[in-house]
């Protein structure tokens, strides 16, 4: 079965990537699997200059989740164009770039390093991060702000945006559309829910952050929904993720108005889900009546009279 997928200007042998923040540089994962089989892979966020993210502990587990609180660790983008990208150019699976900062200028200088990068085919412009105190989320919780940096890595990025939303809004269609008029070609949705757990036996939060995004199966409905929500008014191309650890979640996603999907916390149970998924993807679609996925396109929000 023919799993292509079109993401703009983007081509996808298939549409399940690894998420950024969840994968690494992609060599950590390839011993298990080969790289090529995968649709893309989301490197981890570059910044300016290197991070060595939050105090620890940073990770802790939530019922059918997790909570993180990494803070952008990274060895800043002129330590991953020397370090990372050669490797990754051994492979023709398309590399999205995640970009982070925390300031405009500091986003436009990571997206002008990386935009001629060879390997690279497409920035994710990270304006969700919740795990750090200045920049980041700030960008994605406010119309105005996000359409700025937006507009401003278009203006300087010669590879597709794709910005990556925030589900901490109370309006996530207002968000999708303020990118969209400044010119982004796909979005990414979701990144984290802002959260805590308590250490019981010291009376204090467990992350020492205090608070960190949580990921995994509880946050998936959110995502579904959010993404439900901006493929009836916009029309861009959407990468989905948020708790996916099954083909049944693919679908799940498709029929909501995702046309790609990205893993992102099941890589740490499994680490050869993303293979997996794709290795399942055809039969589960025959289960359930599909002859290819632009027929799950067809049948779900894709199709704008069809509502939930």
């Amino acid at each position: 079965m023919n799993l292509n997928v079109s993401l703009g200007e983007v081509e996808l042998k298939n549409p399940v990537m690894p998420a950024s923040g969840c994968f690494g540089f992609g060599k950590e994962f390839s011993p298990f699997y080969n790289l090529n089989e995968l649709g893309a892979i989301a490197i981890k966020a570059a910044t300016g200059k290197a991070r060595y993210g939050n105090p620890t502990p940073r990770v802790a587990e939530a019922s059918s989740g997790m909570l993180n609180a990494i803070g952008l660790q990274n060895p800043g983008v002129d330590g991953i164009i020397k370090d990372e990208l050669p490797y990754l150019q051994n492979y023709d699976t398309p590399i999205i770039a995640n970009v982070a900062g925390s300031t405009l200028e500091e986003y436009v200088q990571v997206t002008s390093k990386l935009t001629d990068e060879p390997a690279i085919k497409a920035i994710e412009l990270n304006i969700s991060c919740p795990n750090v105190k200045e920049g980041g989320v700030q960008f994605g919780t406010d119309p105005q702000l996000a359409y700025e940096v937006t507009k401003a890595v278009k203006s300087v990025s010669t590879k597709p945006v794709f910005v990556k939303l925030s589900p901490n809004v109370t309006d996530v269609v207002a968000i999708a559309d303020a990118v969209y008029k400044a010119g982004a070609d796909g979005l990414s949705m979701i990144n984290t829910l802002t959260g805590m757990r308590i250490d019981l036996n010291k009376k204090k939060p467990i992350i020492a952050n205090g608070t960190g995004g949580l990921s995994g199966p509880a946050i998936k409905p959110i995502a579904i929904k959010m993404i439900h929500e901006v493929r009836q008014q916009i029309d861009l191309p959407i990468i989905g993720m948020g708790g996916i650890t099954s083909t049944e979640d693919i679908l799940e996603f498709l029929l909501a108005g995702a046309d790609a999907i990205a893993v992102g916390t099941a890589n740490f149970k499994d680490p050869f889900i993303c293979k997996r998924l794709i290795d399942e993807l055809p039969e589960t679609l025959r289960q359930y009546g599909f002859g290819s996925l632009q027929e799950v396109r067809e049948q779900g929000c894709h199709n704008q009279s069809i509502l939930l």
